[in-house]
């Protein structure tokens, strides 16, 4: 512009120099719980000229000439001398083993400055596109480094996720990455307690597990999002941090904040998009809808204690940014393993808003950053379901519907309830419980054979021992007793093995050890399901009652056709994939690829009259669990049992489902006057429409 004097705009103050509008005096600045301060410059009035010195190195605030001190902007609380992300120092990685192996610890560098914290906000978090992948992790006992851009691969393996699946998932992408997941860990665990790596020593199979997922892009809802990821469910159980990585539900595999910058924002402060509360800091988990969050940082490396104040910023000036942007944060709850004191679960506990925050002194007496998080309502319970669970079980409170404390009457070792809080009906129809299989005399059981020669207990690198080898070279459990893939016969120790009762090669014969309760469903009649969380190949129970020799089978034929009571090997069930891939740790295919039964005759079992609580399980076109046939030797007899497992993590007050299968085509056929025909009631998306 012509006549424009330029040098009336030099004196310009940046705009994050310009004093801050702040709500009127009626209106008041915002609360914060009794006894504590709020964040400055919510803790003062505009004139205040002494606000907090949360990082002592901060200069005085600024003057301005004619307004007096310019309130500092929350981002002044940040230490001006962080290091970028991924340049601060890596923390000891609290994330549990779950009974795969030790703890991996990371070097901090030498110069690095401060600590941050455990699992709840650990680390760096995940918000700065500058952060660079590190190749390579140090072993903590060993000092081996394993590289971590490999993956441990060779083979080609053929990816069955799109790329538009890769970065925007659904509830199919969510299961199968989990369940190739898992697969892989569990081979991985496998090898582990073979000692047979060639990798040197698998301290973590699941953080390898997880790399190579990574690596060869097996992985889904990789787009960053503040609110719900796609596919995955309120309620949705993870028993490692990875798995939630790779489904994108949280990035980081050890820091308790993931975090990003929005487009467009000029300030580019980070904002929150999830949190995992797991327990490290002083955080309020007692109210189910509201958790009172400790920020990250202030940790010293190794000790549980907080050793100096924390600063604002990474994941807690996200949550700062959150608070007034308000957006929704994912909470992943952490809660102890109710079979185990040493290990954790983690719920996806829904979408929650921060509402307050504040600083207040830890019992350390060190300053740390509180923020108060509430549940939006309208959302499935997840957390509740399992603080009323772990009530029941210590007895603070009834469990509703209870009609039985124990059908079992004691045959069981843990008692399994009987629960109707649907009608009035008192129980099941009666039969006579029995926890294992019962063949009669004339059945012609499995050839004579002999059990393993091993003086103690059967270990997995034990190549002379006759069970292993029969299973086909490979122990086919882990240390904590998951199963580790799909045979087409497993071979578990019998009572004429020498080896210690204890042995873990008999995991199908130690009866049921999770918390069961038989329920009334709205319509299915009566069904089953688990108090406890269950992971991906546990030992649900065996199918018990009483074995139909041939000579029944041909003179009932009209009557066991018809008994909804009765497990028939011969019945065609959908096939699935559960077993690891081979490509993906670099093997040949090998007979765990084989996930098709082999049995050596027709079993069929009727539970009508007798029978144990698997006679409750109900039918799903998707179930969440399956049957496996299992042979062990007694009396110089070997004998088939059918036992069933987890296909999938399993979260509490889930019910248990497995596929009944149709009968084979000779049976099917329309023809057949013996044949009956029920309408599918399991509400699946893949339902069939019938039962057959």
């Amino acid at each position: 512009m012509e006549g424009f004097d330029k040098s009336r705009v030099l004196d310009v103050k940046p705009l994050r120099c310009l004093k801050p509008v702040f709500p009127n005096a009626s209106q008041g600045p915002p609360s914060a719980p009794h006894g504590f301060a709020p964040f400055y410059p919510f803790s003062a009035p505009q004139g205040s000229r002494n606000p907090p010195d949360l990082n002592e190195e901060n200069p005085p605030p600024p003057m301005h000439p004619t307004f007096g001190p310019i309130p500092a902007p929350i981002r002044s609380y940040r230490n001006p001398n962080h290091f970028p992300e991924g340049l601060n120092g890596d923390v000891d990685s609290t994330m549990d083993t779950n009974g795969d192996a030790g703890f991996l610890f990371a070097r901090r560098p030498s110069n690095a400055k401060g600590s941050v914290g455990n699992d709840n906000g650990s680390s760096q978090g995940s918000g700065s596109s500058r952060r660079k992948p590190k190749k390579k992790r140090e072993d903590s006992e060993s000092g081996t480094l394993i590289d971590l851009s490999k993956g441990g691969a060779s083979s080609e393996f053929p990816v069955c996720i799109s790329p538009f699946n890769r970065e925007d998932g659904n509830r199919e992408m969510v299961n199968y990455v989990m369940l190739t997941f898992d697969a892989v860990r569990r081979r991985l665990s496998q090898i582990e307690d073979t000692k047979q790596s060639t990798n040197a020593v698998i301290k973590r199979p699941d953080l390898k597990a997880g790399n190579i997922l990574m690596t060869k892009k097996v992985r889904t809802n990789m787009n960053k999002r503040i609110g719900a990821v796609p596919g995955v469910e309120i309620g949705d159980i993870f028993f490692f941090r990875m798995e939630m990585c790779v489904v994108g539900l949280h990035a980081p595999s050890m820091a308790g904040i993931d975090y990003m910058s929005l487009k467009g924002d000029l300030q580019e402060d980070p904002v929150a998009l999830s949190i995992v509360s797991s327990g490290g800091y002083d955080d309020d988990v007692e109210d189910s809808d509201v958790l009172i969050y400790s920020g990250h940082g202030g940790m010293s490396s190794g000790k549980e204690k907080q050793a100096a104040d924390q600063k604002l910023e990474r994941g807690n000036l996200a949550l700062e940014t959150s608070l007034h942007r308000a957006n929704e944060v994912r909470v992943i709850r952490g809660m102890k393993d109710f079979n185990s004191a040493t290990t954790k679960i983690y719920i996806y506990d829904g979408l929650y808003k921060v509402k307050e925050s504040w600083v207040e002194k830890g019992k350390s007496g060190c300053n740390m950053f509180k923020y108060k998080l509430e549940r939006i309502p309208g959302q499935p319970g997840a957390f509740t379901v399992w603080r009323s669970i772990q009530k029941w079980k210590e007895g603070l409170s009834s469990r509703h519907g209870v009609v039985l404390q124990d059908i079992t009457s004691g045959s069981e070792s843990i008692p399994v309830s009987l629960v109707n809080d649907v009608d009035n009906e008192k129980g099941p129809a009666y039969f006579t419980y029995f926890p294992t299989i019962k063949y009669p005399v004339s059945f012609n059981l499995v050839h004579t054979s002999y059990g393993c020669n091993c003086n103690s207990a059967c270990v997995p690198n034990d190549l002379s021992c006759s069970c292993i080898q029969n299973s086909g070279g490979d122990f086919p459990f882990t240390a904590n007793g998951i199963l580790v893939s799909r045979k087409p016969l497993i071979h578990e120790c019998g009572p004429s093995c020498r080896c210690f009762p204890n042995c873990k090669n008999r995991v199908s014969q130690s009866g049921v050890k999770i918390h069961l309760e038989v329920f009334k469903t709205k319509d299915r009649g009566w069904g089953l399901r688990s108090l406890d969380p269950l992971r991906a190949g546990s030992f649900i129970c065996e199918y018990a009652g009483e074995v139909i020799d041939k000579f029944k089978l041909m003179q009932n034929r009209e009557e066991i056709e018809n008994d909804e009571y009765v497990f028939d090997t011969s019945r065609v069930c959908d096939s699935f994939k559960w077993n690891y891939e081979p490509a993906l740790l670099g093997e040949e295919s090998s007979n765990d690829a084989n996930e098709d039964y082999i049995i050596p005759s027709r079993l069929v079992i009727s539970s009508k009259n007798v029978g144990n609580v698997a006679r409750f399980i109900n039918h799903s076109c998707s179930p969440n669990i399956f049957w496996q046939p299992i042979l062990y030797e007694h009396n110089n007899q070997s004998s088939i049992h059918i036992a069933f497992f987890a296909i999938r993590h399993i979260p509490p007050m889930t019910e248990l489902t497995y596929d009944y299968g149709v009968s084979s085509s000779s049976e099917a056929d329309n023809s057949n006057p013996f044949r009956w025909k029920k309408k599918c009631l399991c509400g699946s998306s893949k339902c069939r429409g019938h039962l057959t």
